[in-house]
């Protein structure tokens, strides 16, 4: 017998890494490369080649920092991480703050300042708080990566005209004007030409667009300035990588404790928030990818927080930049088909042949080249989208704050400031509440907009009292909190208006109506009041309606009260289409809801519903299909990753079994309970012996044969190829299940196919279950 742990029902368990469960040797297989991985890997490669020089020229660090930062990056978070798509590197969002820790302490101390932050990452991975970073207010997050961005923009724009940046952002504002005056113009001839070439490789039309899209707009930008710059001899700058024999490496940290500390503190900040933001971004463009075969694993944000600490420790010990998920890479590395972490590998692997054998290439690219590639992605950073989608959250401030924080005084003052404001907005919002009374259609509406708490009270008591005794009284909340205060203030005037004869009607904004709080009736089923036989407490006789006007009734009360709730999820689904997680199989018995016993919505399970949640083996259907396709569609063309078989208590199906076993029943009912025999004849046989129920043994033979019939359709399930074929590749698992009626509790099965299968009880206090203690069927 074995053990099971509670189970949440919702969705299928989803693994933290594709597990492969081929054949051996497995040792060959785990060296195997797919050919989408190596052509993806080359995409990125190209990327990364000129940005990662770009972003070290724009640091002020030496340029084989950038080439070190992308091999490690590639190689050990592609190895290490938690998120397998997603590449990392220098990123444009650590410029600003390298740049000034390079001024500030020197280029061996910032090194040596990696090698701490990426110490501290490992030691906050180790307390599975990577998704703490989350709870950063978006605004907060676009913000600084917008201030970064505008940064990165004026200080590159000097290079770009030929002179030199300044240290801060506002020296660079105030010396542009000088630096307009009296540009370089080889230089600006360049940089002009980079930029016309990156906005436009894109856009080029038809089939050379095609094609000529196969090169990154990067790449093709920085190849042609190289190739115009010594065409005609243009005196500019170059590339000067000088010998790895004289690369630097870190040194002991130089200058104040608090300094250094804060440094470290800056360094951990912003690469861990950009890389574990952009590691669930990469998560829901993979989920949204078409014909992606078997879908990648959810990234393991606490496996991803240590590979970039120990990214970040090799990195700033090798002499490189900061490292961080880079969205630019790991964007083109989901768009170009990658489908494992062999893609960000084999990158870092290309860009290290690069650094040793491409050096003479390398050498000709133009510096303003690589000033005007980083500054177009100084200047995209400052995205419309974000800026668009936090005025529309009304969080404009929030971010204006960040930025101009950023821009102004640093990136972890910025951030700070951010931070600051959000609070104060959020107990703005929390404090601010608008309550208005009219009289309308001989009845007194009250409003009230906004949140409830104990700061309004004063002026809803005022409000209401205002309403005249005996008077029919609609009561607005457009509101999602009310504290104690609120609530006790609101439902005693109810009380007291109702004692002198007037009606109060409590209302959410669409105008549904809510639920008394106050009142205890029926509080236990309120969700679902409008059951036909619903029979919680007392009730009023309740004429009996036709099924007509029952059903318009029902769909009235859809339409009036629950399509505006799931209306844009349903649009949702009607663009995207159907991905269900799991296949559910089960009774047509009514008393089965399966949304609610699984608390499950639209979308999330493929539902086969028969009497006796019966799967008859293949070839013998007798002519009906409907099971085999159902399965083989959910199988083969929607992909789910689990299948679970539920039975319920009281089965009038297996009732019918016991009591007139079919052999050869000539009606249909008969006909279809044919296939449930080879259930019976498991049960009278003995030889798999008798299910369990959290330790107990079934009340009655007719509860015994619901458990047996469930093992045996799991049975029948894997009898059908399609499924076979799945549960051998790993990517598909079963699940049987029971529900009691009576008690409203699930039980899910472990241990089929041994002497004893034990169905455990669903527990409500844990919704995961540990994976290294759940055994599925």
């Amino acid at each position: 017998m074995t053990a099971c742990v509670p189970h949440h029902t919702k969705s299928a368990d989803r693994p933290a890494e594709p597990r492969e469960h081929g054949p051996p040797p497995a040792r060959q297989r785990r060296f195997r490369v797919a050919g989408a991985d190596v052509s993806a890997s080359i995409s990125v490669f190209l990327i990364a080649l000129p940005l990662s020089l770009g972003i070290a020229l724009a640091t002020g660090a030496p340029l084989q920092a950038g080439l070190v930062a992308a091999a490690v990056g590639g190689i050990v978070v592609g190895r290490l991480g938690g998120a397998p798509l997603q590449v990392s590197g220098p990123a444009a969002g650590l410029t600003v703050v390298t740049a000034e820790l390079i001024q500030r302490y020197g280029w061996r101390t910032t090194c040596a300042i990696t090698v701490l932050a990426g110490i501290t990452q490992l030691a906050l991975s180790t307390l599975r708080v990577a998704r703490s970073a989350l709870a950063v207010s978006p605004a907060i997050v676009h913000g600084m990566l917008a201030g970064i961005g505008v940064t990165i923009a004026l200080a590159q724009l000097h290079i770009v005209l030929g002179g030199t940046p300044q240290s801060s952002a506002v020296d660079n504002v105030l010396e542009l004007p000088a630096q307009l005056i009296d540009p370089h113009l080889a230089a600006l001839s360049v940089s002009a030409l980079t930029v016309l070439v990156l906005l436009a490789w894109p856009r080029i039309p038809g089939r050379v667009g095609r094609l000529a899209r196969k090169i990154p707009a990067a790449l093709a930008a920085v190849a042609a300035a190289s190739v115009t710059a010594l065409s005609f001899g243009l005196p500019v700058p170059r590339v000067d990588l000088p010998s790895w024999s004289s690369h630097a490496l870190p040194g002991l940290p130089e200058g104040p404790a608090l300094g250094i500390a804060a440094g470290v503190l800056t360094i951990m900040l912003v690469t861990s928030v950009q890389s574990l933001l952009s590691a669930v971004a990469i998560d829901k463009l993979v989920t949204s990818r078409k014909g992606s075969g078997a879908a990648a694993p959810r990234s393991n944000l606490d496996r991803e927080l240590a590979g970039l600490g120990t990214a970040n420790i090799a990195s700033g010990a090798l002499g490189g930049l900061p490292v961080a998920g880079v969205a630019v890479r790991s964007v083109a590395n989901v768009t170009a088909g990658a489908v494992s972490r062999n893609s960000a590998i084999l990158h870092g692997i290309w860009v290290t042949l690069a650094a040793f054998l491409f050096v003479p290439l390398i050498n000709r690219i133009p510096l303003p080249s690589l000033a005007a590639l980083v500054m177009v992605v100084g200047i995209q950073m400052v995205s419309i989208t974000h800026i668009r989608s936090v005025t529309r959250h009304r969080e404009a401030l929030v971010y204006a704050a960040t930025l101009g924080g950023v821009v102004l005084i640093g990136v972890l003052q910025g951030v700070a400031i951010g931070i600051l404001v959000a609070v104060a907005v959020a107990l703005n919002r929390l404090a601010r509440t608008r309550i208005t009374r009219e009289t309308r259609d001989g009845a007194e509406h009250v409003r009230v907009r906004g949140q409830l708490t104990f700061l309004a009270v004063p002026r809803l008591s005022r409000v209401l009292h205002q309403v005249p005794e005996g008077t029919d009284a609609v009561i607005e909340l457009d509101g999602s909190f009310m504290d104690h205060a609120a609530y006790e203030a609101l439902h005693d005037w109810q009380v007291a208006h109702r004692m002198r004869g007037g009606t109060v009607r409590l209302t959410g904004r669409s105008g549904s109506r809510i639920t008394d709080p106050a009142s205890g009736a029926h509080s236990c089923c309120r969700p679902w009041t409008a059951w036909r036989n619903h029979h919680c407490g007392e009730h009023p006789a309740v004429p009996e309606r036709t099924t007509g006007h029952q059903l318009a009734s029902g769909l009235s009360s859809f339409q009036r009260n629950t399509a505006p709730l799931v209306r844009e999820e349903l649009a949702r689904l009607a663009r995207e289409g159907q991905r269900p997680s799991q296949l559910f199989l089960t009774c047509a018995d009514s008393r089965l809801v399966t949304s609610m016993i699984t608390a499950s919505g639209p979308g999330d399970l493929f539902t086969v519903r028969n009497v006796g949640n019966l799967v008859p083996p293949p070839g013998e259907e007798s002519g009906d299909d409907s099971v085999a396709a159902a399965i083989e569609y959910a199988v083969e063309v929607l992909r789910v990753r689990s299948i679970t078989v539920c039975g319920h208590s009281g089965c009038g199906a297996m009732q019918a079994l016991l009591a007139n076993p079919p052999s050869a029943a000539p009606t249909p009912l008969g006909r279809w309970l044919r296939h449930g025999q080879p259930s019976l004849e498991r049960l009278r046989s003995g030889e798999q012996g008798w299910a369990r129920l959290s330790g107990r043994l079934p009340a009655d033979t007719v509860e015994q044969l619901c458990l047996t019939n469930v093992v045996q359709q799991l049975d029948n399930l894997r009898a059908h190829e399609c499924v076979a074929r799945r549960l051998a590749e790993g990517s598909l698992e079963l699940h049987g299940m029971y529900f009691h009626v009576g008690e409203a509790q699930a039980y899910l099965l472990t241990g089929a196919g041994e002497v004893n299968e034990l169905f455990h009880r669903v527990t409500p206090t844990t919704d995961r279950p540990r994976a290294e203690e759940t055994a599925s069927a």
